[in-house]
């Protein structure tokens, strides 16, 4: 069997042909091959997923497949869902899926019986059991704020049970903008830190409590409800047992949303709506787990990803929703993909020897056509675009609006491809597109709460597979602990610094 490196050799030695030439002659067929739907069953309607305007060939794809049995791609799969250790340098295994009800089933017993324990403290509250909750304010960092703000911005647009405000900065101003929205007698406070002891998140859950009894609540601590993998450490803080929701250890933070991390999202579209979350996550479980080869989507789309980057030398990836209610997923996927695939040295610790994560960016179309789309069209980068919309709109208004937006959506995937002059004798160079540009899209029936399970679980799988064929490990992110370490070395005193720094701390009042 040939050896990953030499499959990497195969890879860029292959033709290139255009997408133009691609499509010239099977573009029906070739939309065939490279389109595929996955329906989510119960949980809600489909989605399609057309990635036949990338590169993507029949020699490139056999080139991957080849690739994916030399990194045992099936044989990762087996142990990511079985429970086992896949985050090497911390002896862990990732288990999330397990809390969509898919993997070892001992995992997945215990991780229902704690939905259901948070099922039933958002039942509670909604009824009343709390007094008069009109508000609640989610206070959390990386994944832990991410996933909530997603998914609450995304489900809560027609119905909310409750005001919910996710604060993750420790910027003083987005706490203040949080309070100044919320009445203090009807507001709970939710603090999500896996180990209950980030200072971020602790700093500005204590002004929090200081502010509900600043403004005459009786007992503050009896407001918060604690999101956490350390429950020791919140009933120490001061929360008592019944408010405590526990998720497990072996649960990244941006793999958390499907834990009582997703608690705010329950409080605002209600536990129904969070279970359908789940049931479209599991979905793409089942699919990715038992689907080989390119006809596994998600692995056709890791497929595609690593061409651009180790093959075409694409250095950023761009995501377009267009859908309002998506606004906040391009952010979402930042920290999916590039704190998990941002990494320099491989899962046995060797140093890698070609690009891993692409630096992932986006925005919301059509605001988007109007500021960065100038570069992807006629820049000199070539950067591949994911284009994710709604069949289905997601107003009330006349349906010109989503039609527009609709077509907008497939031009700019249209164009990219294409190409042309503008220009009325076809020959003016500042009115001219080169084309053969990539994209691929991502069509859901409707957005609701088992598409976007469907659509974050979809990429976390995509991550996954992206790095098992890169030999790298997604599951752990020492990358962030260097600069938090050093802030509190500061925050300490005591220690030295680079002349810059040292100068920038005396400027701003801080030594």
């Amino acid at each position: 069997m040939s050896t990953p490196a030499d499959l990497w050799s195969t890879l860029s030695g292959l033709p290139r042909p255009t997408l133009g030439e691609l499509f010239a002659d099977h573009g029906a067929a070739r939309v065939g091959a490279l389109s595929g739907r996955l329906e989510l069953g119960g949980a809600g309607g489909g989605i399609l997923f057309d990635w036949s305007k990338t590169h993507l060939d029949d020699a490139v794809i056999v080139a991957f497949e080849k690739l994916a049995e030399a990194m045992d791609f099936t044989g990762m799969r087996a142990k990511l869902f079985g429970g086992e250790v896949v985050n090497p340098t911390e002896g862990r295994a990732a288990d999330h899926a397990t809390l969509r009800g898919t993997g070892d089933p001992v995992k997945v017993e215990e991780a229902m019986a704690l939905i259901d324990r948070m099922g039933m403290l958002v039942e509670a509250i909604h009824q009343g059991v709390f007094g008069e909750v009109e508000h609640l304010i989610h206070i959390g960092i990386g994944g832990s704020a991410l996933g909530p703000a997603l998914g609450v911005d995304a489900l809560s647009r027609d119905l909310s049970y409750c005001d919910v405000h996710v604060v993750s900065n420790i910027d003083g101003v987005a706490l203040e903008q949080a309070f100044a929205a919320c009445d203090p007698a009807k507001t709970l406070v939710a603090v999500a830190s896996k180990t209950f002891t980030t200072i971020e998140t602790m700093t500005n859950a204590e002004s929090a409590l200081k502010w509900l009894r600043d403004n005459g609540v009786s007992d503050p601590g009896g407001r918060v409800i604690a999101l956490t993998a350390a429950p020791e450490r919140a009933v120490e803080w001061g929360v008592d047992e019944t408010r405590i929701l526990p998720f497990q250890e072996s649960v990244g933070g941006r793999y958390s949303i499907w834990s009582s991390i997703g608690f705010p999202i329950a409080m605002a579209v209600g536990m129904e709506d969070f279970r359908a979350m789940l049931a479209g996550a599991q979905a793409v479980d089942a699919h990715f787990r038992d689907t080989d080869g390119v006809a596994n989507l998600v692995l056709r789309a890791a497929f595609a990803d690593l061409y651009y980057t180790h093959v075409r030398g694409c250095q950023t990836r761009a995501v377009f929703a267009y859908d309002e209610r998506l606004g906040l997923f391009p952010d979402y996927l930042q920290q999916l993909e590039m704190e998990s695939n941002g990494k320099r040295v491989t899962a046995t610790g060797a140093p890698v020897d070609s690009p891993t994560a692409p630096i992932t960016w986006g925005g919301v179309g059509t605001d988007a056509q109007h500021a960065v789309f100038q570069l992807l069209h006629q820049g000199t980068h070539l950067i591949p675009v994911d284009f994710i919309a709604s069949v289905a709109p997601g107003d009330e208004l006349d349906p010109a609006h989503h039609r527009i937006l609709l077509t907008n959506c497939f031009a700019q995937g249209a164009a990219l491809m294409a190409g042309g002059n503008m220009s009325a004798d076809g020959k003016d160079p500042a009115r001219a597109f080169p084309g053969d540009r990539p994209s691929a899209t991502i069509l859901c029936d409707d957005l609701d709460a088992a598409t976007l399970g469907a659509l974050i679980a979809f990429h976390e799988h995509r991550t996954f597979a992206s790095a098992v064929l890169m030999g790298i490990n997604p599951f752990d992110q020492f990358g962030v602990e260097l600069g938090k370490k050093m802030a509190k070395d500061i925050e300490a005193g005591g220690a030295a610094f680079d002349a810059s720094t040292e100068a920038l701390l005396k400027a701003a009042g801080l030594s």
